[in-house]
């Protein structure tokens, strides 16, 4: 009672009289419960020294352990238009089975004749590179013509110019006789008027001296014009020289121009016939793009384009195949403070969601329906969600993977860690400390089998 009134009651009351108050009144402990509470304790105390396999314990999913073997989006390589479907979801495919045919709708391969026509003008580039470059050899050979003749003209002039130089020696010759007889002649004439004055001699024969001293000045004055010409004629002939020089010089610059003329054509025509070439190429290879196949055997899972007539761009994903045979794993994420505490090919029980399993956390001997792991990779940057990237594949030493597993499942994984007692993990949770750290001979030796490349 509250007693709250001023006016109590509680002594006008027998209590006495009321059976309930005498129960209350009495206050025994039962002996069944000290008794059970005497074994709890003690059972708890003992637990406190059992001994316990320290964890990690980790949410993931199931996914596979080469990036070839999940699950693969088929997408278009070039726009256009869907015009037939050869697979439907769930058809098993090969690789280079046909998944659906598109056709063009880019104007500049709309032609049905694409490739013939550029494969005509590739010909048509490749004889008129042929014609540039029959064209320059005729040109090479017309150039070694040229310098033929030059060399010809020159030693033809240079002959001329010898035989020049023996006329004027020769003529040269016979102007000293020539001058030599108008010397005798004049003295001749002298001796002649001396006779004639004297009476000796006849006029006729004074008269024939003075033709005969005009005819050897006559001749003197014929060979000295004929030397003259003669040197004029050599003068001529050097100068000639220079004149073939340059004519031929002239004609071989003009037959080098037109060579290179031709040999740039020809390069023209090599380039052009490179771009079409490089055109042809990329027509075909887009008509062979016009089907899409699969790159994998596996499964049609999801078309994700539906439709005869609907346009798809090119990169659009198409169907979505997972591979017919793969190499399961989990890719599960730690904490931080867990990180230093795992290396490659440590142990791991696995729990598939799905799959019936009784866990006991602290003994994964004792647990049922779990299934062993080891870890084959470590990520050694964070990812997004502040954790890091654990790949744990099948233990070979333990018993396989059930078939039913499927990629993209969820699982839960235990990491196995030292083996403490009982009473030292409690404390340890209690005080938020991280597990103990240890190293695995096994892994060890993993390690030493295998280790990590550096990148360069």
């Amino acid at each position: 009672m509250l007693n709250i009134s001023l006016k109590r009651i509680n002594d006008n009351i027998d209590l006495a009289k009321y059976k309930s108050f005498q129960t209350l009144e009495t206050r025994t402990v039962s002996k069944v419960l000290i008794r059970v509470m005497t074994v709890l304790l003690i059972g708890g105390i003992l637990a406190m020294f059992l001994p316990w396999t320290q964890n990690i314990r980790a949410k993931g999913n199931v996914t596979t352990l080469s990036p070839d073997d999940r699950p693969q989006s088929v997408q278009a390589t070039i726009g256009g238009k869907i015009e037939k479907w050869y697979v439907q979801e769930g058809s098993k495919v090969s690789v280079g089975d046909t998944i659906m045919r598109i056709s063009e709708v880019k104007e500049a391969y709309m032609d049905p004749s694409i490739l013939d026509n550029t494969n005509n003008q590739i010909i048509a580039k490749n004889e008129s590179s042929k014609a540039y470059s029959q064209k320059a050899v005729n040109l090479s050979q017309q150039l070694q013509a040229l310098d033929n003749g030059k060399q010809i003209k020159l030693e033809q002039n240079q002959i001329k110019v010898q035989q020049t130089l023996l006329k004027i020696q020769s003529d040269s010759i016979d102007l000293v006789a020539a001058k030599t007889k108008a010397a005798i002649a004049k003295n001749q004439l002298v001796r002649i008027q001396n006779l004639y004055d004297e009476g000796l001699k006849s006029l006729t024969d004074l008269e024939a001296k003075r033709l005969s001293i005009q005819e050897a000045q006559a001749k003197v004055l014929s060979i000295q014009n004929k030397v003259n010409t003669n040197k004029n004629e050599l003068i001529n002939i050097k100068a000639n020289i220079i004149a073939i020089t340059n004519e031929y010089d002239n004609k071989i610059a003009k037959s080098k121009s037109d060579r290179m003329s031709a040999l740039s054509s020809k390069y023209d025509a090599d380039a052009s016939k490179n771009k079409l070439q490089s055109q042809y190429n990329t027509y075909e290879v887009r008509q062979s793009n016009y089907f899409i196949t699969s790159p994998i055997n596996g499964t049609l899972t999801v078309a994700l384009k539906t439709g005869i007539g609907e346009l798809i761009k090119a990169g659009d994903a198409i169907v979505n195949i997972i591979p017919q045979k793969y190499n399961l794993a989990i890719e599960t994420f730690i904490q931080p403070m867990d990180m230093p505490l795992l290396v490659i090919g440590q142990k791991v029980r696995v729990q598939f969601d799905g799959w019936p399993a009784i866990v006991f956390s602290g003994w994964p001997n004792s647990s049922f329906g779990t299934f062993g792991g080891k870890i084959f990779a470590i990520n050694n940057d964070i990812s997004k969600n502040g954790k890091y990237r654990i790949l744990i594949a099948p233990d070979p030493d333990d018993m396989p993977w059930p078939y039913e597993v499927r990629v993209g499942g969820g699982a839960n994984t235990l990491t196995l860690l030292n083996d403490v007692k009982v009473g030292y993990e409690i404390w340890r949770q209690l005080n938020g400390f991280p597990a103990d750290y240890y190293k695995d001979a096994k892994s060890e030796k993993v390690k030493t089998k295998a280790p990590l490349k550096k990148v360069k």
